[in-house]
C-alpha cells in the first residue's frame, strides 16, 4: 500500500465555503487506481453544486470534495487491474459525486483521486496533462446522450465508421460537450451540423462538422431546416440555456428520427445571491425551470418527438463507459484522429487557484475548458 500526504479543497457545507484542507490518502479498491493529479479542470456541475447543490445533488454528505476532470499519473493499482500500472499517465473522469458512490476520496479538486478503472484512458506522451483534463466529463456526456439507448442510440464510433446516410444536429458545437458530440458522431459515421458563433466556425468544422451555423443569426432556423431538406435527422442533443426549443421547432421540420436530447437545464443558475435572498431566488428559479420543461415536453410530445435530459455519468453505470474509455479512446488518442477539446484555459496552480478557475467559469468562457495545474 502507497501512503501519501494529501490534501484538497473541501465544500465544508451546502452552499458553504470551499477551505484547503488535509485529506485522508484512500487506496484503491478492486477495479479502482488511484491517480496523483498534475491537472484538473472546472465543469458547470461543480459551481452549481456551491450555488444550489440541494437541487442537482441532494445526497452529498458534507464536507465534500466535488470535481469531475482529472489528468495525471497512476501511482497505485487496486486488485483485478490490468490495463494501468504505477507510472502510466492517464485522464479519468471522477464519480465521487454521483448517488451510487457519494464520496469525497472519488473527487478530483485534490492531490490524489480515486478513479474507476472504466471510467479512465492512457493518454499519449505527447499529450500535456491540462489538455487532457479537459476532456473527461464533455466527452461522457457526449457520449451518454449519442449512443446510450435510452437517448440517441447512435451507433458507436470505430477507428473507420462508414457513412450512416444519417445527419445529426448538435446545438452548442464549440461547448465541451458539443466539441466532443462533433467528434464522436463523426467518428460513428454521422453527418454533423452544429451551431456556434462565427469565430468559432473553423474549429468546429476541423473537429468534423459538415455545416456550422450563428446560433445568434435570425435566419438560423430556417437556414438549418433548408439545409435538411436533402437529409435525413438522426436526431438532435441541445447543449446550452434555450437551445432544446431551438432544436425541437428544428425536428418538428425534418424527416428522420424524432428525437432529441437535452443536455442543459432551461434556465441559468449563475449570479446565486447570498444570504437570505438565496432562499427567495431559489424558488423563483426553480419555478420557472419546472414550468418551463414542462411546457417543452409536452409540446414534444404533442409533436410526437421524443424528448430526454441525459445525465453525464450515466455512462459509468452500463457497458458504454468501457466501450468508451478502454476501447474507442486510447486508440483514437493515440492515432490523433481525436483531439482534447476545447483550449484549456488556465487559471492558476495549486488548489489555491480552484476557486477562481469556479468564478471564471461561471461567468462564461467561449471554446475555452477552464483548468487548474496541480
Amino acid at each position: 500500500m502507497t501512503t501519501q500526504s494529501n490534501h484538497a479543497i473541501w465544500l465544508t457545507m451546502k452552499s458553504g465555503a470551499l477551505e484547503i484542507r488535509p485529506a485522508p490518502y484512500t487506496p484503491p479498491r478492486g477495479g479502482e487506481i488511484v491517480i496523483r493529479n498534475k491537472a484538473v479542470a472546472i465543469n458547470p456541475a461543480d459551481w452549481m453544486t456551491i450555488s444550489v447543490g440541494s437541487v442537482f445533488f441532494p445526497w452529498l454528505k458534507y464536507p465534500f470534495i466535488l470535481g469531475s476532470d482529472v489528468a495525471g499519473e497512476v501511482v497505485e493499482v487496486g486488485a483485478g487491474v490490468t490495463r494501468f500500472k504505477a507510472g502510466d499517465r492517464v485522464l479519468g473522469h471522477a464519480l465521487g459525486s454521483e448517488k451510487s458512490r457519494n464520496n469525497p476520496a472519488e473527487g478530483a479538486f485534490q492531490t490524489y483521486t480515486v478513479i474507476s478503472e472504466r471510467m479512465a484512458s492512457p493518454i499519449p506522451d505527447s499529450m500535456a496533462y491540462e489538455r487532457a483534463a479537459a476532456l473527461p466529463l464533455g466527452l461522457s456526456t457526449a457520449a451518454s446522450a449519442l449512443f446510450q439507448k435510452d437517448q440517441l442510440a447512435l451507433q458507436l464510433p470505430t477507428s473507420n465508421a462508414r457513412p450512416t446516410g444519417k445527419t445529426v444536429l448538435i446545438w452548442g458545437g464549440s461547448t465541451s460537450v458539443g466539441s466532443n458530440a462533433i467528434q464522436l458522431a463523426a467518428a460513428a459515421g454521422y453527418e454533423v451540423i452544429t451551431t456556434t458563433s462565427p469565430k468559432n466556425f473553423a474549429s468546429a468544422k476541423a473537429l468534423g462538422a459538415a455545416l456550422v451555423f450563428d446560433y445568434q443569426s435570425p435566419t438560423t432556423h430556417a437556414d438549418i431546416v433548408a439545409a435538411f431538406c436533402s437529409r435525413s435527422i438522426a436526431g438532435a442533443f441541445s447543449i446550452g440555456v434555450g437551445s432544446a426549443r431551438c432544436c425541437l421547432d428544428i425536428i418538428t421540420e425534418c424527416r428522420g428520427e424524432k428525437s432529441l436530447v437535452m443536455a442543459t437545464p432551461s434556465v441559468s443558475f449563475t449570479g446565486a445571491p447570498s444570504g437570505f435572498r438565496r432562499a427567495m431566488w431559489l424558488t423563483r428559479i426553480m419555478t420557472r425551470m419546472i414550468v418551463s420543461t414542462v411546457s417543452l415536453l409536452i409540446r414534444a410530445r404533442l409533436r410526437g418527438i421524443r424528448a430526454k435530459f441525459v445525465w453525464g455519468s450515466s455512462l459509468a453505470e452500463n457497458e458504454l463507459g468501457q466501450i468508451i474509455y478502454e476501447n474507442f479512446l486510447p486508440r483514437a488518442l493515440a492515432s490523433e484522429s481525436y483531439v482534447a477539446a476545447p483550449d484549456p484555459l488556465l487559471a492558476g496552480h495549486g488548489l489555491a487557484a480552484i476557486p477562481t478557475a469556479l468564478q471564471i467559469q461561471e461567468h462564461g468562457v467561449s471554446a475555452k475548458k477552464v483548468v487548474v495545474t496541480l
